[in-house]
């Protein structure tokens, strides 16, 4: 079990740090994997029933070799790390319950305005990767 605030307090500050929008509405996604598509869907039937998004599940191959099932549940909300950890800490509960794994939550970089009224969050600097 990883410590959730302490991951949360260190992703915030370094959107932060990159110039991240602090009042802007952020994507959270938190992820799961299972080799077990069965097992996944019944707790993306879970999730969902908790006001999540849930993403399709996807098939995936990982770099040493096998293959898992994923999905992403997804809020849109501020960057309000008590609400993050709140979250982490439950969905993560949730998937030990189903025998999933839960491989925590990550966002992506939001811009401010620029003085032209543009937005500032350009794509090609990778900034606006997910940060796990």
């Amino acid at each position: 079990m990883e410590n959730w605030q302490e991951f949360t307090e260190d992703t915030i500050a370094a959107l932060m740090e990159d110039g991240s929008d602090p009042d802007a509405e952020y994507t959270i996604e938190h992820h799961f994997y299972h080799e077990d598509f069965a097992r996944l869907e019944k707790l993306a039937v879970e999730v969902f029933k908790l006001g999540y998004e849930v993403t399709d599940a996807e098939e995936v191959e990982f770099e040493e070799g096998g293959t898992a099932w994923v999905f992403d549940a997804i809020r849109e909300q501020s960057l309000d790390g008590a609400s993050i950890t709140v979250d982490a800490i439950k969905l993560e509960a949730l998937a030990q319950k189903f025998g999933v794994e839960y491989d925590g939550w990550g966002t992506y970089f939001e811009g401010g305005e620029d003085e032209d009224g543009d937005f500032d969050d350009d794509e090609d600097d990778g900034d606006d990767a997910p940060r796990h």
